[in-house]
């Protein structure tokens, strides 16, 4: 069974049955079991066919001097146990490097002597000789037995042996060749979908359950050395007890490319996957979809309106109201990544009496020049100082609500400067949406919603003898939902905002006939929505399950360090100013970046919305504004780092991508770790649907972003041999555009230098 080199020329692959069947038949001639056990192992490594460690096309790689001849051989030599360890460690402790041959990759001699070994201690007689290995032959060991291509080795011998006419017998529903299709599975969006079909599929044939129902039930180990997939018998709902069940099933299982082994543990099954199988899969299907890679079709055909922003015009676009931009954005984007089409819709707080004491202040303080410079600096200014002069003058106020009295009659002067507050407002704000990566199709708001259509509403609610009077007020109570009070007129006939809101969602179906509609609203709303929401379900209209309220706590110490003041320009101003100081202290790479001042806003919005995202969205939390700038920890210029860092290996090590890469060279742990992650994407994507908290995707990002730190520690891409540099470099482009994606998802732009 031992090949010399001159017959690995002639040595052709043959598929893992062929192999499986050769083992067999040898182990049932009853050789001796020291060449039989040494040879399975090698020939397993050797003869697999996704293993890529021997190529008929490239038979001089295994082509091997006199001393690697020598290490080939051994298990033709009559040395003792302690001579073979003592050569072993002899050769390691010169070399230096992780194998016996090249320093960065195993070849057929680190196969054999490693087979050696396992063969002796599946004998029994290595445990003397073992306690004389040393601390590089123990380390190479260890990297041999981490690599895929041995633990899918060891798992189809171990199989053979325990069961040989299952092994033998490839017919039948317990070894598939093609994806069994699983509906509720999406297998062509999420590689993972592969794999865990087959184990659907095969638990399914067992227990008589649909593919349908396993799928649902499968769940990822708890201890990842038990496995990838893992499934708990009880809830299956099969007869008998549940630890026996798992055991005779899983030794029923017939390894096969995607699934290599089953082993039971308690009431559980785990499998083990295919690791090369799924890097090829994950980074083919990266390079194919590139910026789609993570989306789905799940929801294709659903269309959802979400409201969110919602500043008032006049006012600072405070910190409430920052919230609500980037969350209801990220809202936005992920249901867009599910397949959802959306309206982004901006409904301002853009009516009321406020708005005539505004008319009053610019007559008295206003600049046409001013206004239009920045005009919702200038016209809060304007507000701060007509509200401090009607606290001195009563007849401020009485101007104020006559001016308004003239805006709701259509008086054409009037609603003409409202008009141009409102332009001129909405225009500065789409160069601050601008600057977050932020758009809308509509910028709505109460002005909108005409006075007719609220009319109709209380009519309805009077219909279905909702509505009572109260002081002169009309009112619904709603303490039998344990929801108080909502007072839905004054008793000066003015329509309140419960009452815009209900008109405005009975227009908004009208119109859109959505699917669903989102409110993205601060908590301390949560009352206000419950009320609105009650009565529209009061009100007969069954739609209004579709809508949801998407709250969020408050943050407190968003002000910026010279003062007060919280509009959103002067913290956006304030991040970019302090990025840019401590990019400053760089001066090397501060030199290479071609737009510094871009790259720094940047860099502080990332910043400001990273520590907005990072805990869930309901908790209130206090604005840091020394541990936000850190490129240290889990923060947004962490974050942009890591991906630069990724957009630097592949500038700087001269070579193209290379989606025809030998992936299998990627056998290091910390390679494994990262394909892992990347894989992972879609499953978050669609975790993030169903839960809309921006911290699911942070955690994700910020997770993906230590695995590249770990990784780059090792495996560089400039120096290594061509073929694994080719590979590395595909598996971190493949990850920085599944970090890009990411960031992108929750609103930032993905930084290539910093």
């Amino acid at each position: 069974m031992t090949h010399p080199p001159e017959t690995l020329k002639s040595l052709k692959l043959f598929p893992l049955k062929t192999a499986t069947n050769t083992v067999l038949k040898l182990t049932s001639n009853k050789l001796n079991i020291f060449i039989i056990d040494s040879n399975i192992y090698r020939y397993f490594a050797r003869v697999s066919e996704s293993s890529g460690l021997y190529e008929e096309k490239k038979p001089s790689e295994f082509l091997h001097t006199s001393e690697q001849d020598q290490l080939l051989n051994l298990s033709n030599s009559k040395k003792t146990e302690n001579e073979l360890v003592a050569l072993l460690n002899k050769r390691l402790d010169e070399h230096k490097g992780s194998f016996l041959v090249y320093p960065d990759k195993p070849v057929l001699a680190d196969f054999a002597v490693w087979g050696v070994i396992k063969a002796l201690e599946k004998n029994g007689t290595f445990q003397k000789a073992r306690n004389e290995i040393s601390k590089a032959t123990s380390a190479w060991i260890q990297r041999i037995e981490s690599l895929p291509i041995v633990i899918e080795a060891i798992s189809l011998i171990d199989a053979s042996i325990k069961n040989p006419k299952q092994v033998l017998n490839t017919s039948g529903t317990l070894q598939l060749s093609s994806v069994p299709q699983i509906q509720g599975s999406d297998w062509e969006n999420n590689k993972l979908d592969i794999f865990r079909n087959f184990v659907s599929q095969v638990i399914a044939d067992l227990s008589g359950k649909t593919g349908e129902e396993v799928y649902s039930l499968l769940e990822v180990p708890k201890n990842p050395e038990h496995g990838d997939i893992a499934i708990a018998i009880p809830r299956l709902r099969v007869k008998g007890n549940p630890v026996e069940v798992a055991q005779s099933w899983a030794v029923k299982l017939v390894p096969n490319k995607y699934i290599i082994s089953a082993s039971a543990s308690g009431h559980y099954i785990n499998f083990k996957i295919s690791r090369p199988l799924l890097a090829k899969l994950l980074l083919q299907d990266i390079y194919a979809r590139k910026e789609k890679y993570g989306h789905n079709k799940s929801c294709i055909g659903k269309t959802a309106v979400v409201e969110f922003s919602s500043p008032n015009i006049a006012k600072p676009f405070h910190a409430g109201h920052l919230r609500s931009t980037i969350i209801g954005n990220f809202v936005v984007n992920t249901l867009e990544a599910n397949g959802w089409k959306t309206i982004r819709m901006n409904y301002l707080g853009d009516w009321g009496k406020q708005y005539g004491l505004l008319a009053v202040g610019f007559e008295k303080y206003g600049s046409e020049q001013e206004l239009v410079k920045d005009p919702i600096k200038h016209l809060y200014d304007i507000y701060v100082k007509i509200n401090s002069d009607a606290e001195e003058d009563k007849e401020i106020n009485e101007s104020a609500r006559a001016y308004f009295k003239k805006m709701e009659d259509g008086d054409q002067i009037a609603l003409d400067l409202w008009n141009k507050f409102r332009d001129l407002s909405i225009k500065k704000y789409e160069e601050t949406y601008a600057r977050l990566n932020i758009k809308f199709d509509i910028f709505s708001g109460e002005s909108q919603v005409s006075n007719q259509r609220m009319l109709e509403a209380l009519a309805i609610m009077k219909e279905k003898n909702l509505t009572q009077e109260s002081e002169g007020a009309i009112i619904v109570d709603l303490k039998q939902h344990k929801l108080d009070v909502a007072v839905v007129q004054k008793n000066d006939g003015t329509k309140l905002y419960i009452t815009r809101d209900i008109g405005a969602a009975i227009e908004r179906y009208e119109k859109y006939k959505f699917d669903a509609m989102y409110y993205v609203v601060a908590s301390q709303q949560d009352l206000h929505m419950k009320q609105f929401f009650k009565i529209l379900e009061l009100m007969g209209h069954d739609w209004v399950n579709r809508c949801k309220h998407i709250n969020f706590g408050m943050v407190q110490g968003m002000s910026t360090r010279k003062g007060n003041v919280v509009f959103l320009d002067d913290i956006l101003g304030q991040t970019k100013e302090s990025m840019h100081e401590v990019m400053r202290h760089n001066e090397r790479k501060y030199e290479q970046i071609e737009d510094p001042e871009m790259v720094a806003d940047i860099i502080g919005i990332s910043a400001i919305m990273i520590q907005d995202m990072a805990a869930k969205r309901i908790r209130n939390y206090v604005f840091n504004w020394t541990r936000m700038f850190s490129f240290e920890g889990d923060t947004g210029p962490y974050i942009q780092y890591a991906h630069a860092r990724l957009c630097s290996i592949q500038r700087n090590c001269g070579l193209a991508i290379n989606p025809e890469a030998n992936i299998e060279l990627i056998f290091e742990k910390p390679a494994l770790e990262l394909i892992e992650i990347i894989a992972q994407y879609p499953d978050v994507v669609k975790s993030a649907l169903h839960t809309l908290e921006p911290c699911t995707i942070v955690n994700y990002a910020m997770k993906l972003s230590h695995s590249v730190s770990v990784a780059l520690e090792s495996l560089w891409v400039m120096g290594a041999e061509k073929n694994i540099a080719e590979a590395r470099l595909f598996m971190y482009w493949a990850t920085r555009i599944t970090l890009g994606n990411a960031l992108k998802l929750l609103g930032l732009t993905p930084l290539e230098r910093m």
